[in-house]
């Protein structure tokens, strides 16, 4: 998700077989038998694109540049220039510009009074930011977040899988956890999404026959929401005493966590004393919270069963539960469909016209049927998919500290790093680093098509790692990675059996963006 978040369900390679019945599908959709491999190696797993040179280095030693200035005006100086003065973009193209460097040193928000630890490298480049996913070079420990860390009150007093560092032993045991989960309900992956998705198509009908415009990601967030519950959880929310209430008890409580590094659009004034200097009270979602929590523990049972043969209690099980599937799924689908949905309907009718040719080419040619091996076969679709996880990823900020001294190659140059400084990524600058993809800054749809456009998979780093590898529990890449992609696809692949083109307008939001419907129209063929 958002800006931090790693969607942490398991990497699987799969087939399906026929599911049980869906809730409200009424579509049929086989599925060919499962067989789910998970990779569980508890060694480190370096990045096959690391930026530590295995040899040293030929490129030119530099003096990291940037500085902190003084202690509190420095940080605070910086944070509202990267709200409010500069924004979050300018405020660091400035100061590549102004360092003639994409490594250099700067403090990252919220700083005062929230943490007295600012101070950063930043890596800007494709380069050099491999590096963060390394976990033999730098540690992950409560650096989820970034500078700062949110009360574990939110999260029943224990910090969550997303907190810790793989050499921590709980890791091994929680991301196991994560790894069953997804394997006990992917067989309904396929038909529920199917299910939730109509029952979002047909609203955003309704709401566009009735008003002439619909808004998407309010009806994305229910939908997201039943899926994630209907497949993993075997539970529709609305037979529960949650009914239609998750989304939004999901969105208050995630305020509560990320809102130092968040805009609202409130005047700065009002915005940065209340959300960026001081802790929101936890107490204030502490009823949402509970009803979020009586909801899963009562939904999971079995997940709990086996979080107690691992080692880990039923209570801490239940709250990491919540977080992996609240704060990183829900979270991650709320940011990237709305963002994957603005970048397809910009490009146009043509894109939508070649998407729905192929989508029902090979749906037809399935049977009808929405398979894994039918996905497969859909290049562009792929391409679309992957292009918008490119220019756009989910999780745009990481954070590692250095295990040890450390020299990072840039393009440019080499940068020597002292052990126990925190090195700071910006995602979307480095996925769209020009010394890697021409037209960087274009949403190119067949970019990822043919065996050159395969190439560049290991530049897809939105996982918290390559596109190209494969999360373990002993690494920190998003354990779902491949099912986040499934989802995605499959978001592509029903909007498209459904429509033939559609219309959108684009607004910013603080998650994202927001967009609203103004035109459907339906497959004429």
């Amino acid at each position: 998700m958002a800006s931090t978040s790693s969607l942490a369900f398991p990497s699987l390679q799969l087939q399906f077989q026929t599911p049980r019945k869906s809730f409200t599908s009424t579509r049929r959709v086989f599925l060919l038998p499962i067989c789910a491999s998970v990779s569980e190696k508890s060694s480190s797993s370096s990045s096959s694109i690391s930026s530590q040179p295995a040899e040293p280095t030929q490129l030119p030693l530099r003096k990291i540049p940037g500085d902190y200035g003084l202690p509190f005006v420095g940080p605070l100086k910086d944070r509202q220039d990267y709200f409010y003065n500069q924004g979050r973009n300018e405020f660091f193209k400035s100061r590549i510009q102004k360092y003639q460097s994409t490594v250099f040193r700067v403090n990252m928000p919220p700083g005062p009074f929230f943490t007295t630890k600012s101070q950063v490298i930043v890596l800007l480049d494709g380069k050099s930011f491999p590096v963060l996913f390394d976990v033999s070079k730098v540690e992950k420990k409560d650096l989820f977040t970034g500078t700062y860390m949110p009360s574990l009150e939110l999260t029943g007093g224990y910090r969550t899988l997303s907190y810790l560092d793989p050499s921590e032993p709980k890791h091994d045991k929680l991301k196991r956890l994560m790894f069953y989960l997804l394997k006990s309900g992917i067989k309904s992956v396929i038909p529920e999404f199917h299910s939730s998705y109509s029952e979002l198509f047909e609203t955003l009908e309704t709401k566009l026959a009735d008003k002439g415009k619909a808004s998407f990601n309010e009806a994305n967030d229910q939908a997201a929401f039943n899926f994630l519950a209907r497949s993993l959880y075997e539970t529709s929310p609305s037979n529960t005493q949650l009914g239609t209430d998750g989304p939004k008890l999901v969105q208050k409580w995630v305020l509560f966590q990320l809102s130092p590094i968040l805009t609202l659009g409130l005047p700065k004034f009002i915005e940065d004393p209340l959300i960026h200097s001081f802790p929101l009270p936890p107490f204030l979602v502490k009823k949402d919270y509970q009803r979020l929590y009586d909801f899963f523990y009562q939904s999971s049972g079995h997940v709990l069963d086996e979080a107690e043969r691992l080692g880990v209690s039923r209570d801490e099980a239940c709250h990491n539960l919540i977080f992996a599937t609240c704060f990183n799924s829900f979270g991650g689908m709320k940011i990237l469909f709305p963002n994957m949905l603005k970048w397809i309907g910009r490009a146009g009718a043509k894109l939508h016209s070649e998407l729905a040719q192929e989508i029902r080419s090979v749906i037809r040619s399935n049977g009808g049927n929405i398979t894994m091996s039918a996905l497969e076969k859909m290049p562009l679709m792929k391409s679309v998919v992957y292009e918008a996880f490119r220019i756009e990823p989910p999780v745009s900020l990481q954070y590692g500290r250095a295990k040890t001294d450390l020299v990072i190659e840039s393009h440019d140059a080499a940068f020597k790093v002292k052990e126990g400084e925190v090195l700071f990524g910006f995602q979307p600058f480095a996925t769209k680093d020009p010394k890697i993809f021409e037209n960087a800054e274009e949403f190119v749809p067949d970019r990822f098509v043919g065996e050159e456009g395969e190439k560049l998979l290991q530049h897809v780093l939105w996982s918290n790692g390559p596109q190209t590898e494969t999360p373990t529990v002993g690494n920190k890449q998003c354990a779902g990675k491949d099912f986040v992609v499934l989802a995605s696809r499959l978001l592509v692949v029903e909007f498209f059996l459904r429509y033939d083109s559609f219309e959108i307008e684009v607004a910013a939001s603080p998650l994202g963006a927001a967009i609203t419907m103004t035109s459907l129209k339906r497959a004429s063929f």
